[in-house]
């Protein structure tokens, strides 16, 4: 079941975030969730449209629409276009962050863990 939203077109990664950890075995999301050990909410925006997507590797270790329960780690707002760069490779999460394309409020080093967390669910969900 798709968790994208059609008018904001990088939500389509969090498909492949979700097919990506759905896909690993026991074992090997319990190392992932060990190695980033957040939640993160992400808050992506495209032509004045907002979705709120959670990617928990705390407590769970899974990807759903909606606000993080329990309470996230770390939120970050950023645009679609934004989103996209950060999965295709084109920008990393700090150079977001510092050219201001990328908002986080919480635990900020926890957020320079989504690069990780992008690269490995693509490379598992395409596997």
């Amino acid at each position: 079941m798709s968790i994208a939203n059609k008018d904001i077109p990088s939500t389509k990664l969090f498909d492949l975030i979700k097919q990506g950890i759905d896909g690993m075995s026991e074992s090997e999301k319990k190392d992932q969730m060990k190695k980033v050990n957040g939640i993160f909410e992400m808050h992506v925006t495209n032509n004045g449209k907002t979705e709120v997507y959670t990617i928990d590797l705390k407590k769970e270790g899974k990807v759903y629409k909606g606000t993080a329960k329990p309470k996230a780690d770390v939120t970050i707002t950023l645009k679609d276009e934004t989103f996209q760069n950060l999965a295709d490779g084109k920008v990393n999460g700090q150079k977001a962050f510092m050219s201001g394309q990328l908002k986080v409020k919480g635990n900020i080093m926890l957020a320079t863990k989504l690069d990780t967390v992008l690269k490995s669910a693509q490379a598992k969900s395409k596997a």
